[in-house]
């Protein structure tokens, strides 16, 4: 049931068959979907108003804005506007493809056909017209056109089976009912009079409470009785349902929503580089504002005459008049502005479309890699979230959970204890028995799959009820086939007389269960709303479903009322051993006792456990459960909890009868994977929901624990005991330097998140080498997530597969969901997904540290090469009297950042590698490099930012002295030092590229001989400024002998700096690379000296 309680005014009232009324007093949404975000009309302004919450892009607004007025216009006003106009309308383009693919799919679903019955029959009608109110018939493999209460179905028992693969992922078929008391009035629908009251939309998918009014009956409605848009019917002709949500108030539409919105790390911390750059920006527009405001001064009286000031105009009139000089004041402000305008390429804007191009190009070699692909489950890696790939090289902590994750999630059963008695002398399932199986109508029928088994055990089996022992065996496998909600499917093989049953069910550990009744001889065949039926050793037998107690998280337990052959009614109980035990009746002590025992041995073992019980009912206990069921399940209002009342009341008092173990192994390579993630520095935390034994038992098989590991147990049921347990920990740890594994309870865990002790756990936790957490709720995994994230800077990750781990998932950095057995809620609500655990070695040591190594890069570079173009402007300024005036033609300013410089940035920070594969996977130590922030740091903003003051000066000053005195004009010097930096810039990035290729080399020398033919075009306009210059300069040996001095000058301090630091203070990547060159990486006790010992390797 769901656990949301609603009030009268949240619920809504529909009229069954009858849109009009439904309609007339509710304006509820028609079945049309919309997912696109746009329209013809609202894409400009939305798209726009979307964009400009880039403050980088306001700031250039504002520039291109004050370049329109007179006083301020150093550009020309196209020129100006051209480079923000160019990234808005690539971004612009980007968003109207996808929005137009939104568009065409919403116009495809919103087109589909169903049968809706108006006028006395079903009619198609097109999904977009369906409303809340009316009945609409779905046939046998058809997708549900909205949300829809079961009226009646082609079963005569009323059941339906859907799959929801399109909803939450999940393939095994759902049972839905329709009720009793609806079939047989749907058959004449025009007069089905009646109303539905139900809880307004949300986003549960598992959960609907509401209530239908018949002939004056008041019948309850749940999650069962609910079939939802996007479901697929199976194994059903036909079914009958009225609209109760349509389009966007549908569940799977209000589900409809991507992965959360995050920033990458080393995009926030470049807005402090960013902050730098603007008040270095600031700097050099005060520095021209006060050197033009002292040279105006000095000048003031020569101001009308000086040829290349002209504050006087004399062609009007004899005394002249001024023009274009506003007051020394003014001039000073306007000589401010101006520097700005000039000098704006500072902050640069084409690093933003840069990032978002290469984290493109990043996302599909990721998706491509051969090594993330999980042929099991035919999935490969998606990339959810593009803005933070370079994240992925970051990492320190790491929260998995465990089922699923860890394990495969495919259960299989292993060990029984029956009567305190232990089963566990298993024969294999392709041993010589072949399994059961019964003889029905001609046809042979057995599972699908078998389930190995005890000798004594199945021998007991075949006794019935001869012996107190076979009678206690038969109770136990009975429970295991009655109480579940699995659907058992006959399908079809290559024999036409032998048929196989296929168990569906949403657990996998029911499957399990019900798998190994089966193969004792108790062979669910049948399941309806109404009653199951089992094969019990050749005999069909069946029982009536009085009542169903569903799972849930607070009860930890799930129930079955039956009406047996005999008439007699038993409830069976199932559940975790913690929520069993203290329901059980005390009079079985010793059972119980040895119960327990057996159960610790199986925990130990790995092996997930569950309890068994039942109990007789009498007629009283059973008529009182019955009215208090009813009353409960006809609440509209907190029925979910007064569900939870009645099963307590009846749940009590119950008989064991035995126990389960069910093993879930291991994925491949889980144990080498969590190896290679701690050497590499990662901090590798499981949060699980099992016993604690069966979470220590799994630690040391996936090699999160090792033997020589200390544990810290904390199992405390008060906030002094936890504290208490904390202190001492602490101060344990503090005194001994061996290793320490920290495993704590769900029970602890409440008194530590409610309370101050979270800083007390979080100084334990960071001092131990692994922590298990066990007994973990959802809310819980988030809270621990949220505990480490607010109390470090480091970078964390959670990995899950299940509903129970988005939260966690969405609350840390970088959120992994795997593609498993139960479901898409982790994937839909991750920002990366994959099949197996064991591909987050590749994907952070890997495609993390490439990722990061090229983002850091590229952002440093991307500084870099605007601010030497924006060096060489001011150092102009300093030799033209402050006046602003640029060498450099306008186009060729707008032209740098977009096509001069542009394109081999993107492509290194697409293709280039530092190592290879190999490498990084043999030495998970080189992932320490992004943890330690090598490839991106304030550090190396200076050193770039220094480097970057002498390239502009060589490339201003050399040719302004080899030309001193010469009759040269400014625009062949301007494109001298155009073509200058551009090569110079794009060398300085050839000196850092590692692996090079034919794209980089076209994308390198590409961009220098594409910037040479842009000078040159621009120079052949006569309508430009410059008009011929390139071919003037060119024409001499200076310009030649100037550029080659210019690149020498440049880049040898670089180069020299570069050899030295690489060859006498070698980086871990560095001599890595070397060893690559020596074709293998010799394996050395000084070579791991060399390296940076990162994090708590593991001791062996």
């Amino acid at each position: 049931m769901s656990q949301k309680e609603i009030k009268d005014e949240d619920a809504r009232l529909v009229y069954i068959n009858d849109a009009e009324r439904t309609n007339e007093s509710f304006d509820f949404t028609g079945n049309s979907i919309k997912t696109a975000k746009y329209s013809v009309f609202t894409f400009l302004p939305r798209n726009l108003f979307e964009q400009f919450h880039r403050v980088a892009y306001v700031y250039f607004l504002v520039i291109a804005v004050l370049n329109q007025l007179p006083q301020l216009a150093v550009f020309g006003r196209g020129a100006s506007i051209m480079p923000l106009a160019f990234v808005l309308l690539v971004s612009a383009i980007k968003d109207a493809y996808e929005d137009f693919r939104r568009h065409r799919s919403d116009r495809v679903e919103n087109n589909r056909l169903a049968l809706v019955f108006e006028e006395g029959r079903f009619r198609e009608k097109q999904w977009k017209y369906i409303r809340v109110g009316e009945v609409v018939k779905v046939v046998s493999n058809q997708t549900l056109p909205c949300d829809m209460v079961l009226l009646a179905t082609s079963d005569p028992t009323g059941v339906v089976y859907v799959q929801t693969t399109n909803l939450d992922g999940e393939s095994n078929l759902k049972t839905r009912y329709a009720k009793q008391e609806t079939l047989q009035k749907a058959a004449d629908l025009e007069t089905f009079n009646g109303f539905i009251k139900c809880e307004k939309p949300n986003r549960n998918i598992y959960g609907f409470q509401a209530n239908m009014e018949i002939d004056g009956r008041r019948l309850s409605l749940g999650p069962s009785n609910i079939i939802l848009r996007g479901c697929e019917l199976k194994n059903t002709e036909w079914a009958l349902g009225v609209v109760v949500y349509a389009g966007g108030e549908t569940k799977a539409m209000l589900n409809n929503s991507g992965a959360p919105s995050k920033r990458s790390r080393l995009e926030t911390r470049m807005n402090l580089e960013i902050i730098l750059l603007s008040l270095f920006l600031i700097a050099l527009c005060t520095t021209a504002a006060a050197t033009a405001a002292v040279w105006l001064r000095r000048h003031r009286d020569d101001l009308d005459t000086i040829l290349f000031y002209r504050r006087k105009d004399y062609s009007e009139r004899p005394g002249g008049k001024n023009h274009n000089y506003y007051g020394w004041g003014w001039e000073i402000f306007f000589t401010f502005f101006m520097a700005v305008i000039v000098y704006q390429i500072m902050i640069p804007i084409s690093l933003y479309i840069s990032m978002e191009l290469v984290r493109i190009g990043q996302a599909y070699f990721m998706t491509r890699d051969d090594q993330m692909y999980d042929e099991s489950s035919n999935s490969s890696f998606q990339c959810r979230a593009l803005n933070i790939n370079e994240d992925l090289g970051q990492i320190k902590y790491l929260f998995s959970d465990k089922t699923g994750t860890l394990t495969d999630n495919k259960m299989e059963f292993q060990c029984a204890c029956i009567g305190g008695v232990d089963y566990s002398d298993w024969k294999s399932a392709d041993s010589e028995h072949a399994g059961y199986s019964i003889e029905v109508d001609g046809n042979i029928l057995k599972p699908k799959m078998r389930v190995r088994v005890d000798p004594e055990l199945l021998e007991l089996t075949k006794n019935g009820y001869a012996t107190k022992e076979a009678k206690r065996a038969n109770e136990f496998f009975l429970s295991l086939a009655a109480c579940n909600t699995i659907v058992p499917i006959v399908t079809n093989t290559s024999d036409p007389n032998v048929k196989l049953v296929d168990y569906q069910g949403e657990s996998p550990d029911e499957q399990a269960l019900v798998y190994a009744a089966a193969s004792y001889g108790f062979l669910l065949i049948e399941r309806t709303s109404g009653h199951i039926v089992i094969n019990v050793r050749g005999e069909m037998q069946r029982y009536n479903v009085l009542g169903l107690h569903e799972f849930d998280s607070d009860r930890k337990r799930m129930s079955v009322i039956l009406g047996c052959p005999d008439t007699s009614v038993k409830l069976f109980v199932k559940g975790a051993d913690s929520s069993m035990f203290s329901v059980m009746d005390e009079s079985y002590g010793d059972v119980i006792e040895e119960t327990k025992k057996q159960l610790h041995a199986y925990s130990s073992d790995g092996l997930r456990t569950l309890v068994v019980g039942m109990r007789k009912l009498n007629d009283s206990e059973f008529e009182q459960w019955h009215s208090s069921f009813e009353a409960a399940s006809t609440a509209l209002i907190g029925r979910a909890g007064l569900l939870r009342k009645v099963a307590g009341n009846i749940e009590t008092k119950l008989r064991i009868v035995g126990a389960t173990a069910i093993e879930d192994k291991l994925q491949r390579g889980v144990p080498e994977a969590i190896e290679s993630l701690r050497i590499a520095g990662i901090k590798v935390w499981v949060l699980t929901g099992d016993k604690q034994e069966t979470a220590i038992s799994i630690g040391f098989s996936s090699r999160l624990l090792t033997r020589n590991m200390r544990q810290i147990v904390i199992n405390s049921n008060s906030l002094d005991s936890c504290r208490r347990s904390l202190e001492e920990a602490n101060a344990s740890i503090e005194s001994n330097e061996e290793s320490v594994a920290l495993i704590i309870d769900g029970t602890s865990l409440i008194y530590v998140l409610d309370n101050d002790l979270e800083d007390v756990l979080f100084q334990v936790a960071c001092k131990c080498s692994a922590v298990l957490c066990c007994r973990v709720a959802p809310f819980q995994k988030a809270g621990i997530v949220a505990l480490v994230k607010n109390r470090t800077s480091d970078m964390t990750l959670a990995i899950g597969d299940g509903a129970n781990d988005v939260s966690m998932i969405q609350m840390a950095d970088v959120g992994v969901g795997i593609s498993g057995q139960e479901g898409r809620q982790a994937v839909m609500a991750s920002d990366f997904a994959m099949g197996q655990f064991r591909f987050l070695v590749p994907l952070l040591l890997v495609h993390g540290h490439w990722n990061y190594q090229r983002m850091g890069y590229m952002i440093l570079y991307n500084f870099y090469r605007n601010a030497v173009f924006v060096l060489i402007l001011f150092w102009y300024v300093l030799f033209t009297c402050y006046t602003l005036t640029t060498a450099i033609t306008e186009w060729s300013s707008v032209l740098y950042s977009v096509i001069y410089t542009s394109v081999p940035t993107i492509i290194i920070g697409i293709l280039d590698k530092d190592l290879g594969r190999r490498t990084l996977l043999n030495h998970p130590q080189l992932y320490g490099v992004g943890q330690r922030g090598e490839g991106y740091s304030t550090t190396l903003f200076w050193y770039m930012m220094f480097d970057t003051i002498w390239q502009s000066a060589a490339i201003f000053f050399i040719p302004l002295f080899a030309y001193w005195g010469s009759t040269i004009d400014t625009s062949s010097l301007g494109d001298l030092w155009t073509i200058a930096a551009v090569v110079v810039v794009n060398l300085h990035l050839a000196m850092d590229i590692i692996r090079w290729n034919w794209i980089t080399h076209a994308a390198i020398w590409g961009s220098i001989v594409a910037a040479c033919i842009c000078v040159i075009v621009i120079d052949v306009i006569p309508s430009l400024p410059g008009y011929w210059a390139i071919f003037e300069v060119t024409s001499t040996w200076m310009f030649w002998f100037c550029l080659l001095a210019i690149v020498v000058t440049s880049l040898l301090p670089r180069f020299a700096i570069k050899y030295l630091g690489e060859y006498y203070r070698p980086s871990d990547v560095r001599i890595a690379r070397e060893a690559e060159k020596l074709g293998t990486f010799i394996e050395s006790q000084t070579m791991e000296t060399e390296m940076n010992q990162i994090g708590d390797p593991p001791r062996r």
